[in-house]
Order: C-alpha cells, then sequence, then structure tokens
C-alpha cells in the first residue's frame, strides 16, 4: 500500500472497571499483552499494546477502569485513565451490552463529551445477550448517547464477533501517517513491567475477596543464567527475583497458603506465561512482604510505578 494511504495514531480505550478492555486489546493485538482477570479493576498502568496491519498501526492505550476511588493509588489511576483521553487521536468507549447502563456509564458519556474528540462507541459481550433482548439492549444505550454522533458497534472481546469490523472502523478514522514503531513490536511496556502484571495477573485468579487490590509486585531482580550442565541443547534461563507487597498480615498468609502451597501455584501459572513472554527458560523466585496501607502512600506509589502523573 502507498504509505499516503497509511493510517496511524492512538486509541484509547476508556470504560468502567472490568467491562473488558484488556481482553479485547489481546484480542485484537492476537497475543497477551495486558492481564485479565474477573476481578474489577484489574488494570492499572496505561498499557500501551501495538498493531500493525499492512494498512494501519494502532497503538492501543489501555486504561484503568473509570470508578470512584477509596484510596490514593484509586485516585491515581482514574487521573491516569482521565488524562489519557486528551493525549490521543481517537477514543473507543466500551460498554458492557449485555447489563443496562448505569451512573458510572452516563458519567464517562457526559466526560467525552467535553472533549470533543472522536469517540467510537462498542458494546462488549455482546454475545451474552439472548437475541430477542438485543434490540431492546442497544437502544437503552442509543438513549444514554443521546444526539452524540458516535458510530455504535457491537463486540465481543472474548470469542473475537464483531471485532474486525470495529478494527476496520477504527482504521477509517485515525488520521494518515507512518509506522511509529517497528512493526514486530506488540508492546511498549518495559520487560520489568510486563513480568510484574503476570505475577499480579495470578493473583487476581487464585485469590479473592480482600487480597487482590492490596497487591502489587515488584521486580527485584532480572538475570541470565547458564544453562545447567550435562543438558545438550540447553537454553540459558532468565532468572526473575520478585516481591509480592501486601497490606497486612493475614494477606501474606493467604498468598502463601498451606506450605507455601498458594504461593507456588501463583508462581507456576506466571512462570508459564513469562515463558511465552520470553520464548525461553523462566526460574521465579516470589517473596511476599507486607506493607501497611502502601495504596495510600505517595512514595510508595511513586517505587512502584504509579506516578502522581
Amino acid at each position: 500500500m502507498d504509505s499516503a494511504d497509511h493510517h496511524s495514531g492512538f486509541v484509547a480505550f476508556i470504560g468502567r472497571p472490568n467491562v473488558g478492555k484488556s481482553t479485547l486489546v489481546n484480542q485484537l493485538v492476537g497475543k497477551k499483552v495486558a492481564i485479565t482477570s474477573p476481578v474489577a479493576q484489574t488494570t492499572r498502568n496505561r498499557l500501551r499494546a501495538i498493531l500493525t496491519t499492512p494498512e494501519a498501526q494502532i497503538v492501543l492505550v489501555d486504561t484503568p477502569g473509570i470508578h470512584k476511588p477509596h484510596h490514593l493509588l484509586g485516585e491515581r489511576l482514574v487521573k491516569s485513565a482521565r488524562a489519557a483521553i486528551g493525549e490521543v487521536d481517537l477514543v473507543l468507549l466500551l460498554l458492557e451490552g449485555c447489563e443496562p447502563p448505569g451512573r458510572g456509564d452516563a458519567f464517562i458519556v457526559d466526560l467525552l463529551r467535553q472533549q470533543k474528540l472522536p469517540v467510537l462507541v462498542a458494546l462488549n459481550k455482546w454475545d451474552c445477550v439472548a437475541e430477542q433482548h438485543q434490540d431492546q439492549a442497544e437502544e437503552a444505550y442509543r438513549e444514554l448517547l443521546a444526539d452524540a454522533p458516535w458510530p455504535l458497534l457491537r463486540c465481543s472481546a472474548t470469542n473475537g464477533e464483531g471485532c474486525t469490523e470495529l478494527l476496520d472502523t477504527l482504521v477509517e478514522r485515525l488520521p494518515l501517517g507512518p509506522q511509529l514503531y517497528p512493526p514486530e513490536m506488540v508492546s511498549d511496556q518495559p520487560e520489568r513491567v510486563l513480568l510484574a502484571e503476570l505475577i499480579r495477573e495470578q493473583v487476581l485468579l487464585h485469590t479473592r475477596e480482600e487480597v487482590p487490590h492490596s497487591v502489587a509486585v515488584s521486580i527485584d531482580r532480572i538475570e541470565e543464567m547458564p544453562a545447567p550442565r550435562g543438558r545438550s541443547g540447553g537454553k540459558e534461563r532468565t532468572a526473575v527475583l520478585a516481591t509480592v507487597l501486601v497490606e497486612r498480615k493475614s494477606q501474606k498468609g493467604i498468598l502463601i497458603g498451606k506450605g507455601g502451597s498458594m504461593l507456588k501455584t501463583i508462581g507456576q501459572g506466571a512462570r508459564l506465561q513469562m515463558q511465552t513472554l520470553i520464548d525461553g527458560p523462566v526460574y521465579l523466585e516470589l517473596f511476599v512482604k507486607v506493607v501497611p496501607d502502601w495504596r495510600s502512600k505517595p512514595a510508595r506509589l511513586a517505587e512502584l510505578g504509579y506516578g502522581s502523573n
């Protein structure tokens, strides 16, 4: 394709927590670049995934869900999501099509009306809407959007339904421009951040209730280890040492589990994901540390990468 017809730009994925933004990013890119879980508010970083096609290069900015914050970390996450709106070429507002619109959706719609940016709306989880209720569900969201001149599409981030049309529509609305990143890149996040997120994803998947939102992960060291002796054709191993932070001793006990069983399960799951990311064997060692009320301490948040910007 002639470079004069090539589209490129940044698209912010905006929506309430747990609406499926990270799952949709992974579906569109075709690789796992964002962590997902059934727990709301999974995404903490404004992760940028890169999708390159012959016609376009789209930088997908996966943002934390916009919600009412209850601590300093929550305030910074919402600030990060709102800031992303002003730094992109296009906004994709993701709504939960299988649930009626709520006050949180209305708040985000009002916020986007004030920005004067191009907006595309997608009703996600459409595969969960019974066929006889689809017209009614779509009409409820059209009333929410009122006179906003935003295209409305339907999709399923889980099974890919409607994602090709969604991608084509995103490309059409991006400005003409050259590639911004090398075509083989799928994320501009540092390896250290991606590894920490893979560990946190396993915590979200295997623990419940008060533990997930009180957890942060710090990668303490990454180093290459020689292949074990006596193994022909053995690969170098990547050693990863990480600390999982929690706020209370009881949470540390849950994370470690009886005889270390829970921490072992978390470590095994994270190691398998890391080996796919790194494309080689990984040795992972996890520690658990109690840091009371870390989510409300500015210095600790800065250390963990949740800055004030």
